[in-house]
């Protein structure tokens, strides 16, 4: 159920709808709007009538029924896009397009500090880079871990960019979230509740990144793990979906950004690079993105894509990047925004 508050409500009306909610067995979420707030109550559906008696209460001006699956992540809470920091003077889901880029995998720190010069020189806003590797072999490269966590936190250093980096595994989270300042749900990890119940516990913004065959639907249940442990900065990412196709690594679903910003008020980017598996498809990729209404891009950029530990084929050199930003000022200002 939504609870809307009055215009003009005070903090006590406030406090005594979210006390009776929590008396009801349910647990209240509180939206702040520029007029007014307000409350999810979210719980047991069986028993959600009990909650239309809060409309007697001062201060409160109806209880409407949520009607979607995913009450936090719906637009029927929250109309308007949601928009946060994801670190200090850089905020997502506004007017600017984030490009976060950098390597699949910390390798070295020459490596890594290398390529977040050059993709800040470029106009990227955020590193990525992956210390923890989830991978379909286990003869395959699973990542450096906590010292590819400490490579990243040199690369900032030496960038002044914030980082992103996947979590694989529950028991990891509060030690990357030593290192990062957002942590990345990996499209394997999507419907890992454990983990995403975890990460809804820490103050740091989360990328989760949509499962290769799991539906929309599927995907906003997944978010709604997280914003039902109280994590309010959650980020949507298109990385691409399993279909019949083999010239693409995956099938970068473009229609999945317009649906999405349809239903959710979360931010929603876009992942080029794991969805179609080959560099020279990115930048269009990236375009299509923007236009299509992504509010922001996660690519994979290399100094030496042939010699990289995981995903050289699909990973830009630095000077291919830079071209690619070049071009896509072009399409963000079209877009109305900006990098």
């Amino acid at each position: 159920m939504i609870i809307v508050m009055k215009q003009g409500a005070g903090k006590e009306a406030l406090a005594e709808v979210k006390k009776r909610i929590r008396e009801l067995g349910y647990k209240p979420h509180v939206i702040h709007g520029d007029t007014r707030d307000v409350i999810g109550a979210v719980g047991d559906e069986r028993g959600k009538t009990v909650l239309q008696s809060l409309e007697s209460l001062p201060g409160v001006e109806s209880v409407v029924p949520i009607l979607k699956p995913y009450k936090l992540a719906s637009r029927e809470i929250k109309p308007e896009p949601s928009s946060f920091e994801i670190a200090p003077g850089l905020a997502i889901g506004g007017d600017r397009v984030v490009v976060m880029a950098g390597p699949c995998s910390v390798e070295s720190e020459t490596q890594i500090v290398e390529t977040a010069l050059a993709v800040k020189a470029a106009g990227a806003t955020v590193l990525r880079g992956g210390a923890f590797k989830p991978r379909t072999s286990p003869y395959s490269f699973q990542g450096m871990e906590e010292d590819g966590l400490k490579l990243l936190a040199k690369a900032r250093e030496a960038s002044g960019l914030p980082i992103v980096t996947e979590v694989v595994n529950p028991g990891d989270v509060e030690l990357v979230a030593r290192y990062a300042d957002i942590l990345q749900i990996g499209a394997r990890n999507v419907q890992n509740f454990a983990l995403l119940k975890t990460v809804g516990r820490i103050d740091k913004p989360i990328l989760l990144k949509r499962g290769m065959a799991t539906t929309i639907q599927e995907y906003l249940m997944s978010a709604e793990y997280i914003l039902a442990e109280g994590n309010r900065r959650v980020i949507l990412c298109e990385r691409g979906i399993r279909t019949f196709e083999t010239a693409t690594r995956n099938t970068l679903d473009i229609s999945a950004v317009p649906v999405l910003k349809s239903l959710t008020h979360l931010p929603v980017t876009i992942d080029p690079s794991h969805a179609t598996g080959h560099a020279h498809l990115v930048p269009s990729m990236c375009y299509a993105g923007v236009a299509a209404g992504a509010d922001g891009l996660i690519v994979e950029v290399h100094p030496c894509p042939e010699k990289a530990a995981s995903d050289g084929p699909q990973s830009l050199r630095p000077g291919e990047f830079a071209a690619m930003m070049a071009k896509l000022r072009e399409f963000v200002k079209v877009a109305g925004k900006t990098l």
